[in-house]
């Protein structure tokens, strides 16, 4: 594993740089005040190719690394756009990967091409209210009729549901009663996002208004077979090939917010004069920040080593989670340290600091929490008993 960047890299990072250079603070502080999404961005990161850049050349995609995606995600983070930037084009990245995966030859050539593209947006029906984590549990229910399915039920934590135009949705196919693990028996389809069929519900959240969160209502919901993904029953288990991925570009996308709040945090204890001295002089502001900037690093070094793994396939389980963990808890700080050290100012919108403080606990609480990736660790890595 070398830690220098290849040409390959360091010219997606330069990319993802320029793409990042035409939208400033202001216009991520306006998408996130408006509940915008941000559409010109996703554009342009489409028109580069971007959004297909893990799918097979053959759909149009450039069959880069997990790393290369990381960096991407990351570059775009780092840029000032935090959370907002990355989840407007985070589902398109590995998100699609159980079709890639699992797919037919035809659900291939037909759904990817328009998702590279940019000309489709999808979103993802996983989580519901009554399951959380718990995904055996939930109750949406896909019924087998002649030619398809019609699917009933209710999912949370929808996001881009406002602006998709296609669902990735596991639902329950065989009752539980008659599965030996309580994973068993759902199935995943891909589908049209129908709103005549689909209620949507947005959630109001405390950050990245630029991104919308939902709970959508499903009613008779008709999908036909030719949209189920791989065999039926087996959706759980297609799914955990995009975990590791998601939890290594989470980490990185959280490493962005990390980096871009320390840089801002420097930036004003150097310019800051208070009693005739730039308030970075004082111990009490530089040490936190150097602890930050260590914290960071070592979060950096995770990400590039899990991505290392799973792009040799190799088990990358423990340091993908680990490298969600501990970039999601050094992110929190350095954005937290960056408002104490801004002061009044940074509780104010027009320094930016606090816009990622609030996008800072998303990594930290999804897709997965921290206590049940120590749960994780705990049990897979340590071998220490199963704790729930």
């Amino acid at each position: 594993m070398s830690f220098e960047l290849n040409d390959t890299q360091i010219s997606i990072v330069n990319s993802a740089k320029n793409i990042s250079e035409k939208f400033d603070d202001d216009y991520w502080l306006d998408c996130d005040l408006n509940s915008k999404f941000p559409q010109e961005f996703y554009e342009e990161v489409a028109s580069g190719g971007w959004l297909g850049m893990c799918m097979p050349e053959k759909f149009g995609g450039s069959n880069l690394g997990l790393r290369e995606a990381s960096l991407f995600m990351q570059t775009i983070s780092e840029s000032g756009g935090g959370m907002a930037a990355a989840s407007s084009i985070h589902i398109n990245i590995f998100g699609p990967h159980p079709i890639v995966i699992h797919g037919t030859q035809k659900q291939k050539e037909t759904w990817l091409p328009p998702l590279i593209t940019g000309k489709e947006k999808t979103c993802f029906g996983v989580t519901e209210p009554d399951s959380g984590l718990d995904t055996g549990r939930l109750k949406t229910k896909a019924q087998k009729v002649q030619g398809g399915y019609i699917i009933n039920g209710q999912k949370i934590w929808t996001s881009t549901a406002q602006v998709a135009n296609k669902i990735l949705l596991l639902a329950r196919t065989t009752d539980q009663s008659q599965t030996k693990k309580t994973v068993d028996g759902l199935t995943l389809f891909y589908t049209n996002f129908d709103r005549e069929k689909i209620e949507v519900r947005e959630i109001k959240k405390m950050g990245r208004g630029a991104v919308d969160s939902n709970q959508i209502f499903i009613d008779n919901l008709n999908v036909s077979d030719d949209d189920r993904i791989g065999e039926e029953g087996k959706g759980f288990k297609y799914l955990l090939d995009s975990l590791n991925p998601e939890r290594i570009l989470i980490a990185a996308e959280a490493l962005g917010i990390g980096k871009n709040a320390l840089k801002r945090a420097t930036k004003y204890a150097k310019e800051r004069i208070v009693f005739d001295r730039p308030i970075g002089k004082n111990q009490s502001i530089q040490h936190p920040l150097a602890e930050n900037w260590i914290e960071l690093e070592a979060a950096e070094l995770l990400v590039a080593k899990a991505s290392y793994q799973y792009d040799n396939g190799e088990n990358a389980g423990g340091l993908a989670n680990a490298a969600k963990y501990f970039a999601a808890e050094a992110a929190f700080k350095a954005a937290t340290q960056a408002v104490v050290t801004l002061g009044g100012m940074g509780y104010a919108k027009e320094y930016h600091v606090e816009r990622l403080l609030r996008e800072s606990f998303i990594p930290k609480l999804a897709p997965v929490s921290s206590q049940m990736i120590l749960n994780y660790i705990s049990e897979k890595i340590l071998g220490l008993p199963k704790s729930y």
